[in-house]
C-alpha cells in the first residue's frame, strides 16, 4: 500500500509540474504575441504636448486595434515640466524612447546622431515646404515629421471686449494699452499673465523682438558673429512696452502663475486676454464651450504693418535610429498622416493645423481658423527660438522674471540678454 501511495503521489506531482509549465508557457505566449500568433512589439512614445495627451492615447488605441502586433506605451512630460531635461535623462539612463520630439534647427544638431533618416518615407511628398525647414540637416536629409503648424499671440475674449466698449481689435501698442484701460474700468482684468513659466516669457514672448527684425535670421547670425547686438536695438527697446503693459494690467501674482492657472483664468472669464497659442483651444473649450474668442498679434510699436502672428512648426516627431523596432515606428508615423483615422484625430480631435497637403484643415476651432486667416493674408512672423543657443531661453526667462519683480531695470535686462547670448552661443 505504501508503494502504491508513493507511486500515485509521484504521478500527481509530475502532472502538476507539467500543468504548471504548460500554464506558464501559455501566459508568456499571450504576453508576447497577438491573437493571430504574431510576436507583439512595444514602442516607447515620449512626447510633451500635454494638451492632447488624452486624445493621443485614444488615437493610439485605434492604431493598436488595426495593428494587433504593435503596442505603444505613451508617456507625456510637458506643460510646466522640462521635457528637454527629461529626454536627456531618458537617454542617460539607457531608457531611450523609440519615438520622441525634436524642435529642429539647433536642437536637430544636438540630437542628430540619435535620429533616423526619414527622407524616403511616403508622407514626405505631401509635406508643406514650411514643414521641411526645421528638420532638414546640412546633409540634405530630413530627420523629423512636423507635429503640426501653430500660432500664438494674445487670445482675446470677444464678448468681454464688447462689454468694455472695444469695437475694433487693437493693432498697435497704444491701442492695446487703451483697450486694457477700458477693460480695467469695467472691472475686467485685462491680461492672464503666466510669468511663472519660463517658456511663456523666455521663449514665446521674447521671440517678438527677434521675429520683428527686418531679417530675423540675419540678425541672429549677426548676434553669433558679433556684428549685431540686442543692446541699443530698436525692437528690443520697444519690447519694454509689451512687458510693462501685461504686468501693469495683469492678474495678481503673475510670477507664480503657472500654465494651467493662466489658461483657466482666461477660459473661466476672469481675464480678457491670454498670451498663448492655439494649442490651448481644447483646454479652453473644455472649461467654457461657449467662449467667443480670437487672436490678436502682440504689438511692440505703433506700426500697424507689424500686426502679425508668430506662426511656425512647434515641434517634430523623430525616431531613434537605434530602435529595435524602427520599421514599426515608421509605420505608426505614416499611419498618423495617411489613414483616415489618423487624419481625423489630427484635425478634429487635436484641433491641429496640418502641415500636409493631403489633409484638409477641417474641424478647427476659432483659434485655428484665426491662424489660417493670418497665414493666408501673409501676416505672419517666424518662430526664432530654435536658432538660439541651447539653454538661452531659460536664462532669458529668469532675467525677465527679475525685471517683472522690480529687481533690475530695463537697461540691465537687455544687457543680461546680450550676456546670456555671448556666453552660450
Amino acid at each position: 500500500m505504501k508503494s502504491i501511495f508513493i507511486t500515485c503521489l509521484s504521478i500527481v506531482l509530475v502532472v502538476g509540474i507539467i500543468s504548471g509549465c504548460s500554464s506558464s508557457n501559455s501566459s508568456g505566449g499571450s504576453e508576447g504575441g497577438s491573437e493571430s500568433g504574431e510576436d507583439v512589439v512595444t514602442l516607447d512614445f515620449f512626447q510633451f504636448k500635454v494638451e492632447i495627451a488624452d486624445q493621443l492615447q485614444e488615437m493610439i488605441n485605434e492604431f493598436e486595434a488595426e495593428h494587433p502586433s504593435i503596442k505603444i506605451k505613451l508617456e507625456t512630460v510637458g506643460g510646466g515640466a522640462d521635457y528637454g531635461a527629461a529626454l536627456k535623462a531618458k537617454f542617460a539612463s539607457g531608457e531611450q524612447p523609440d519615438i520622441f520630439n525634436n524642435g529642429g534647427f539647433k536642437e536637430l544638431e544636438l540630437w542628430k546622431e540619435h535620429l533616423a533618416d526619414l527622407s524616403g518615407e511616403p508622407w514626405v511628398e505631401h509635406l508643406l515646404d514650411i514643414g521641411k525647414v526645421p528638420m532638414t540637416a546640412e546633409d540634405g536629409k530630413l530627420y523629423g515629421m512636423p507635429v503640426n503648424l501653430e500660432g500664438y499671440g494674445f487670445i482675446y475674449n470677444k464678448d468681454l471686449f464688447k462689454k468694455a466698449g472695444i469695437t475694433e481689435p487693437p493693432k498697435t501698442i497704444d491701442e492695446l494699452k487703451a483697450a486694457a484701460k477700458k477693460l480695467e474700468d469695467k472691472d475686467i482684468t485685462p491680461f492672464s499673465a503666466g510669468y511663472g513659466e519660463w517658456w511663456v516669457i523666455g521663449q514665446h514672448l521674447l521671440n517678438i523682438p527677434f521675429a520683428q527684425q527686418e531679417d530675423p535670421i540675419a540678425f541672429i547670425e549677426g548676434l553669433n558673429d558679433g556684428s549685431e547686438t540686442m543692446v541699443g536695438n530698436e525692437k528690443f527697446k520697444q519690447f519694454k512696452e509689451v512687458i510693462d503693459t501685461e504686468i501693469d494690467f495683469g492678474n495678481d501674482n503673475p510670477l507664480t502663475t503657472d500654465y494651467n492657472t493662466q489658461v483657466t483664468l482666461f477660459a473661466s472669464g476672469e481675464t480678457a486676454m491670454l498670451q498663448q497659442g492655439n494649442w490651448t483651444e481644447n483646454m479652453i473649450y473644455e472649461i467654457n464651450p461657449d467662449i467667443n474668442m480670437g487672436f490678436l498679434p502682440i504689438p511692440i510699436s505703433n506700426d500697424a504693418e507689424a500686426n502679425r502672428l508668430p506662426v511656425g512648426v512647434p515641434n517634430n516627431w523623430v525616431l531613434n535610429k537605434n530602435s529595435e523596432h524602427l520599421e514599426e515606428a515608421k509605420l505608426f508615423l505614416n499611419w498618423m498622416v495617411s489613414s483616415e483615422t489618423g487624419k481625423r484625430y489630427l484635425t478634429e480631435e487635436f484641433a491641429f493645423i496640418p502641415a500636409f497637403d493631403n489633409i484638409e484643415p477641417t474641424g478647427l476651432g476659432s483659434l485655428g481658423e484665426s491662424i489660417l486667416e493670418y497665414s493666408k493674408e501673409e501676416k505672419t512672423i517666424p518662430w526664432t527660438w530654435f536658432r538660439w543657443p541651447d539653454g538661452a531661453n531659460k536664462e532669458f526667462a529668469a532675467s525677465i522674471q527679475e525685471y517683472a519683480a522690480g529687481k533690475i531695470d530695463y537697461e540691465t535686462l537687455i544687457q543680461r540678454f546680450q550676456d546670456t547670448w555671448d556666453n552660450l552661443k
